[in-house]
Parts: structure tokens; C-alpha cells; sequence
């Protein structure tokens, strides 16, 4: 794995350059995250496609500053791989990710293979509770999201880097990382989409749980949803051979 930049924007990406006869999975972190969420994706997929797991604006190392809406982060990466050329991209999003990728199957299908949209929904409702904490005592957020964001299974050294990651992102652009989720809606718009996608979600998850997966499929033409047992909210971490499984057998299928 290798750590790069481009336009403002770090990325931590599995081989550099990339091979243009891929697909390119382009992972996206969730609210007040960065790349390491997907750590245990970077480099296991690399024989079926390029991996980029980038740091959105106001993110890990990304200099650019954080972004207040769903669609103002669509296009900001949008631009990003289209800047960059990547080749087939394959969006993969968790929660806030999962919302970008949404939004970029709507608006921008003509520049994506495929999409991926894990825990995530067309609707995301933020618990107070959240907003909340994080204005009040970041560090208990950071504890909630511990408590909140895996299964009771998930053993704690598994989310650690994610726990990490969040105590690094500044305050505010986590609370505006979860006001965007917070307004953004999309239900009625889902028939529009018409790339392949592949939905997938932890049994176990408690801040978007199952129905909005569910939700997800129904809606979605041609959609395949896979729920994996014992995972929760950060399924990536949470069950990285299972994730990685399912990934590698949706990218293989694409035309």
C-alpha cells in the first residue's frame, strides 16, 4: 500500500500506477473518518481490481477543507476521478461514503462501472444523540462510536484504527459530516439508477439498520443485496474476509 496525493486530496492505494485494464474499487470512509477504515481491502483485492481508499476534503491527510452536503462531496470526488483518470471506477461507500456513492450513481453515471453502498441508506437520519455529544465531549463520541458503530461480537482491536482516525478528524467536520447525512434524501430518485451496484450490510448494524439495505435493494433495478452475521455498522472492518469475498465477486461480474 502506498500513500499519494492528488488535487488536495491524499489516497492510500494499493499499487501505484494503476492498472488501466481494471476496475478501480474507490472506497469512501464514513462520517469524521479516513482511509483507515478500509485497510483490510487495500491490498487483499489487488488480482481483481485497482484499490484507492481516499481521505474526503477536511479528512485524514487531504488538504482541502471539509464540505457541508452530500452532493458538494459528490462532486468534489467526482472531479477528483476524473482529474486523476481513473480507470472503471467502482465507488464504495460506507454510511456518509455510501450516501456519496449513491449520489454519484444518480449524477454521474456515465463516469462509474459499478457502485458499492454498505451501511448506508436513500434516507439518513442522524440520532441526536450524536450531534449532540460531539458538540458537548468529543472524546465520549468517539467512545459512542464504539458502543454504536460495531456488533457486540466485533472484538474492540478490530475498530481501533477507525476510533483513531475519528479522534483525529477535527470536531466540526464530523458534526458536518453527520448534518449532511442529516438532510440527505434520495428515495425518490432510485429508480434512476441503472449501473450495477451491490448493497451490502452488517446483520448486527444499529445506526442504518437491515430495512435500509433492504430498501435499497427493492428500489434498485437489478440490485444484489448481501447482509453479513455478526458485523454491525462498520462492516469492513468488522468482517473483512467476508466483505472482501463479496466485493471481489461483484467486480468480477461486471461487464
Amino acid at each position: 500500500m502506498v500513500y499519494k496525493e492528488f488535487d488536495g486530496l491524499g489516497f492510500a492505494a494499493g499499487r501505484w500506477p494503476l492498472d488501466p485494464k481494471l476496475p478501480t474499487l474507490t472506497f469512501i470512509h464514513g462520517s469524521g473518518g479516513d482511509h483507515a477504515l478500509w485497510q483490510g481491502q487495500i491490498d487483499p483485492l489487488l488480482a481483481w481490481a485497482n484499490t484507492i481508499a481516499l481521505d474526503l476534503p477536511g479528512h485524514g491527510k487531504s488538504r482541502k477543507p471539509g464540505l457541508a452536503s452530500v452532493p458538494a462531496y459528490a462532486a468534489a470526488v467526482a472531479g477528483w476521478l476524473e482529474g486523476l483518470r481513473v480507470p472503471r471506477p467502482v465507488p464504495c461507500g460506507l454510511s456518509l461514503g455510501g450516501a456519496i456513492t449513491l449520489q454519484l450513481l444518480l449524477d454521474w453515471p456515465p463516469l462509474l462501472a459499478g457502485g458499492v453502498l454498505m451501511g448506508t441508506g436513500a434516507r439518513l437520519r442522524v440520532l441526536p444523540e450524536i450531534l449532540q455529544t460531539i458538540e458537548a465531549d468529543y472524546g465520549a463520541f468517539i467512545d459512542l462510536l464504539g458502543r454504536f458503530g460495531a456488533s457486540d461480537q466485533t472484538p474492540a482491536e478490530l475498530i481501533a484504527p477507525v476510533q483513531r482516525a475519528a479522534a483525529a478528524c477535527p470536531p466540526e467536520v464530523a458534526a458536518n459530516d453527520f448534518r449532511a447525512c442529516d438532510g440527505f434524501d434520495v428515495m425518490e430518485r432510485l429508480a434512476e439508477i441503472d449501473t450495477p451496484v451491490l448493497v451490502l450490510a452488517g446483520a448486527d448494524d444499529r445506526l442504518t439498520p437491515p430495512k435500509y439495505s433492504a430498501y435499497l435493494e427493492a428500489h434498485i433495478r437489478g440490485s444484489r443485496r448481501i447482509e453479513v452475521p455478526g458485523a454491525g455498522h462498520l462492516v469492513p472492518a468488522e468482517k473483512p474476509t467476508a466483505v472482501n469475498e463479496a466485493l471481489r465477486a461483484f467486480i468480477v461480474g461486471l461487464p
